[in-house]
């Protein structure tokens, strides 16, 4: 068989220059169904990683047509390319000729796999999309959103019915494509008058020493008053209390009954019983804390 890709793969990064990038991969000739089927099983049975390059080459064409379908999410062409390339190498990678299916149907779900994760990574600052059904909304929704611009009551409920969720979950992730990055600090340029970042009117709390402060006393003077009204109670109700409340490993009223040869029900008066006088002892204030 005569071997089709000459051009060198080192020399094709659509980073340098796209649109030689894509000249170059429109001018390497498309294998015909038993030139792949030789060069996948070369690749597969004996490991040729020419075999495996030549597969590669004559399939960046594939890798465009699918970036170019990504074009609306506002990030570089190149990059898309770039990832979608890493995608058909996978998919190369782990082909098998006996599967009776061309290479590009195959590798179709790798190479978007490898777009997807791009575009979640770098389409916000904060993720739109962590879990496998948020990211499948986030790329349906998109698609959706292109015929509909902004959703009606109607559109929400055709939209979730025909993607099998709520339309809770659909306004939910509407609202996160339709939202804008803000940056914290604000810009330097900014001519327009007083900042609003976030930086000037989010407080973090945790930060402030008084605060801090405050709060520990509080609880070292809590456990103290706890202690306390502990000790004021008789060796029975200490040991319900704990074994109910203070533990780990609670004990049920059953336990404690069978322990102190009572019924659950006494058991449960004297833990309430119990607890009456630790709210006595300790007040309002720290309960309330």
């Amino acid at each position: 068989m005569t071997n089709k890709v000459v051009a060198p793969i080192n020399s094709m990064v659509p980073g340098q220059n796209l649109d030689a990038y894509i000249s170059s991969c429109s001018a390497i000739s498309i294998l015909t169904a038993d030139e792949e089927r030789a060069l996948a099983e070369r690749l597969y049975y004996e490991e040729d990683v020419e075999a495996a390059r030549q597969l590669v080459m004559s399939h960046l064409r594939f890798v465009v047509h699918i970036a170019r379908s990504y074009s609306g999410y506002g990030l570089p062409q190149a990059d898309l390319i770039q990832e979608g390339n890493v995608g058909l190498m996978k998919a190369v990678r782990r082909f098998n000729p006996e599967m009776g299916v061309r290479l590009v149907s195959f590798a179709v779900h790798w190479i978007k796999a490898e777009m997807h994760e791009y575009i979640l990574r770098n389409w916000r600052i904060v993720k739109v999309a962590t879990t496998k059904s948020q990211r499948k909304m986030f790329f349906n929704l998109r698609g959706q959103k292109k015929k509909l611009a902004w959703f009606t009551a109607a559109e929400v409920n055709s939209v979730a019915e025909e993607l099998g969720v709520t339309p809770e979950v659909v306004r939910q992730m509407e609202g996160r494509l339709t939202s804008i990055d803000m940056s914290f600090d604000g810009y330097d340029d900014d001519d327009e008058g007083p900042s609003l970042a976030p930086a000037q009117y989010l407080e973090d709390r945790g930060a402030d020493p008084a605060r801090v402060v405050m709060a520990k006393t509080r609880e070292t003077e809590s456990r103290g008053a706890l202690h306390s009204a502990l000790r004021n109670l008789d060796d029975r109700s200490q040991d319900i209390i704990t074994q109910r409340w203070l533990l780990d490993q609670k004990s049920t009223l059953h336990e404690l009954a069978d322990k102190y040869g009572v019924s659950a029900e006494r058991i449960r008066q004297l833990e309430k019983n119990a607890m009456k006088k630790i709210r006595d002892a300790m007040g309002e204030e720290f309960l309330e804390a």
